[in-house]
This record gives structure tokens, sequence and C-alpha cells, in this order.
């Protein structure tokens, strides 16, 4: 038992820059209370259901299995989202564009018409969830196109059947702090630090 549970142990990502690199768009303290407090506390809450859900299916009891589904879900989702989160976004600094190039930009010049529509939709659509959520761009590998979509509280873009290309927590923690109430400052401001090149790397490989 011990040895399935050590496999299947979860642990907090290295953050790829300090709390204070997204400044001003996004700022230290949010930063440190969303990743050592609220992206740890998910991967700890995953480990845990895990290990207990192990140690169900050990004695067979599917009842306790079932119960754990949510919990798992819940907490893996939020370790899935928030691993995948902040390895989008840069230094405004250190951004190599402004707006994405090559096949990324044909493609949402195709689906959405053009990178202002696309920015509209989503920030009309993202910020419009309702309690908490996120914002997604993802590819549907099967119709070859490009969709937005949102999810509530953390559940995966997965569970849409979509390949997150970008994505965009609005759970109150992401920025309350900063922009207080005012969800559309802080969706429309997160577009200063989206690391482009990070985007294209995700969605050449969504493709294959």
């Amino acid at each position: 038992m011990k040895e399935c549970c050590e496999k299947t142990s979860y642990k907090l990502p290295e953050l790829p820059y300090d709390f204070n690199a997204l400044e001003p768009v996004i700022s230290a303290e949010i930063m440190q209370l969303h990743y050592e407090k609220h992206h740890k506390g998910y991967v700890t809450n995953l480990n845990v259901a895990i290990e207990k859900y192990h140690e169900a299916e050990s004695r067979n009891d599917v009842a306790s299995m079932v119960a754990l589904q949510s919990a798992i879900k819940f907490n893996g989702g939020g370790h899935i989202n928030h691993s995948f989160f902040w390895t989008l976004l840069t230094s405004p600094s250190k951004r190599s564009a402004e707006m994405p190039k090559g096949e990324l930009a044909t493609m949402i010049d195709r689906d959405f018409g053009s990178f202002p529509l696309l920015k509209e939709k989503f920030n009309a659509m993202t910020v419009a969830i309702q309690g908490s959520g996120w914002g997604w761009l993802g590819y549907h590998r099967g119709m070859k196109r490009l969709e937005l979509a949102s999810c509530a509280n953390q559940d995966p873009l997965s569970t849409q059947g979509l390949i997150p290309v970008f994505g965009v927590d609005v759970w109150e923690h992401a920025y309350y702090l900063q922009y207080k109430n005012v969800r559309a400052d802080y969706v429309q401001a997160i577009w200063g630090i989206l690391n482009w090149s990070n985007i294209e790397e995700r969605f050449a490989k969504a493709k294959v």
C-alpha cells in the first residue's frame, strides 16, 4: 500500500519566476498567496484523497471510492489548472511578443476573425462566469479548430473534450486583493503578461 501511494504522490511545481515578476499586472502578494496557499492546498488535498482512494480500493469499498471522486476531481483539477497557468505568464519586460504569430495566429484569424475579436470574445465570456471558474482557449483535435470554453470551479478543460492552449483563473483569490470586484480589469490586464512563446509551443503539441 505504501509503495502504491508513493507512486501517485503529486508535488507543487517550481514557480518559473519570482513572486514579483508579474507586477504591476499581478502583485507579489497575490502570487505568493495563490501559489503557496491555494495551489499547495490543492496538491496536499489531492494526495490525501488519492491515498484514501487506494485504501478503499484495497478493501473493495466501492462506495468510498465513488465518494472520493469529487475531492479528486476538484483538487486534481486545481493542480492541473494552476500548473498550466503559471507557465502561461511571464514578466512584462521579458515578453517576446504582444500577440501570437505563426500557425496559431493564422488559426485565430480563421476561427475568430482576428486577434482583437478573439480577445473581445474571450474577455466577455470569462468576465461573465458566475462564481468561480476558468476561461479557456482550447483546441478541438477532432474538429481541428480553436474553441472558447468556460469551466466551473476547478474543472479542467479536458472535461469538455478540448486541449488547453491558454486559460485565465477567475477565482477571486487570483485577483481580488488588487482588482477588488472589477474582474473585467484583471482579465483585460492579464493579456499584458501572456507568454506567447509558451502558448505557441503548447498549441503545436496539441495539434499532434
